[in-house]
């Protein structure tokens, strides 16, 4: 798909009520999602890793180039990786308290996040018990599913 056809269909999914669209063709598949007013495309080729580019001003990065930093982060410790697709965020609504901070001690089944998906508020509970060392998404990030989130040592 060229790269004017994809900027207008990510300037369309902006300015109107659609969060998400989705168009398969010959060379690929395209699928818009719009989180927090910005539409960033998520580009599948056939046969390739699915490469997530942000919002036009980077669409012409080469697909390895947006992949390797992915790569280089394998965090330390035990990841708490997130069970869907959605919007990572760290407190409950935008003017509270983040669930956890670096350093903050959890048990098994203390909330860490929430994440957002179809409108719908997840919250993420820790499955292992620690302390937590880093914290890997920004608040209002879009995550992908088995994406790490959290290391917890």
């Amino acid at each position: 798909m060229d790269l004017r056809k994809l900027k207008t269909l990510i300037d369309l999914v902006s300015d109107s009520n659609v969060s998400e669209l989705e168009i398969t063709e010959a060379e690929g598949k395209v699928r818009i999602v719009k989180s927090m007013g910005v539409a960033a495309p998520v580009v599948q080729q056939q046969a390739a890793a699915p490469v997530a580019l942000a919002p036009v001003a980077v669409a012409a990065a080469a697909p390895a180039e947006a992949a390797a930093p992915v790569a280089a982060a394998a965090p330390a410790g035990h990841a708490v990786k997130s069970p869907m697709v959605g919007t990572f965020y760290r407190s409950s609504s935008p003017g509270a308290a983040p669930f956890i901070q670096i350093g903050s001690v959890v048990k098994e089944g203390d909330t860490l996040c929430i994440i957002e998906a179809m409108k719908i508020l997840n919250e993420i509970e820790s499955d292992k018990a620690g302390t937590v060392t880093q914290i890997l998404c920004e608040n209002g990030q879009a995550v992908e599913y088995g994406q790490p989130l959290f290391v917890i040592e």
